[in-house]
């Protein structure tokens, strides 16, 4: 062996290393970086969010000015109960966020509980009644209806020439 070297590709243990433009102090660049988006920046896509009482029993959205000693105008489900307030977590002590004296045993019928509030959830919009949103410009081809058109498709894509 004339050389110490393990390895004999060029580059490895090489005295010009230090010298690569790779490893060297070079001048960085003055200034803010520039974009790389050069439309401008994103817009964020705003949803709409809907503030709704729901019923606990068949999730249908309840009208804002609805009597809860009533019923569910859907499923008949009691309103005034423990299910529907916003203080029942099924975690905590008697099932309740607030300090109530006795434990109150079925909580899906009709109570007279002094501090109930209807629970309100916010959702988004399903449907989007905003003009600005826009389909995407390649949107690809619509999905096959059966299993002939997906066989199709799949030969059509990889068909010889």
């Amino acid at each position: 062996m004339d050389s110490d070297r393990k390895y004999r590709q060029p580059g490895y243990m090489d005295s010009d290393r230090d010298t690569s433009p790779f490893h060297g102090d070079r001048p960085k660049p003055q200034g803010p970086r520039p974009s790389i988006d050069l439309t401008g920046p994103r817009l964020p896509r705003l949803v709409q969010h809907v503030a709704a009482a729901r019923c606990f029993n068949c999730s249908t959205a309840l009208p804002p000015d609805l009597d809860y000693a009533g019923n569910c105008p859907k499923c008949n489900a009691e309103l005034h109960c423990c299910k529907q307030c916003s203080h029942f977590e099924p975690s905590t002590r008697f099932q309740c966020l607030k300090p109530i004296p006795a434990r109150i045993p079925v909580k899906d019928k009709n109570n007279a509980c002094s501090l109930f509030a209807p629970r309100v959830t916010v959702a988004r919009e399903g449907t989007s009644g905003n003009a600005s949103a826009a389909p995407p410009v390649n949107a690809g081809p619509p999905a096959p209806r059966n299993s002939e058109d997906a066989r199709n498709a799949f030969d059509k894509l990889f068909k010889k020439l």
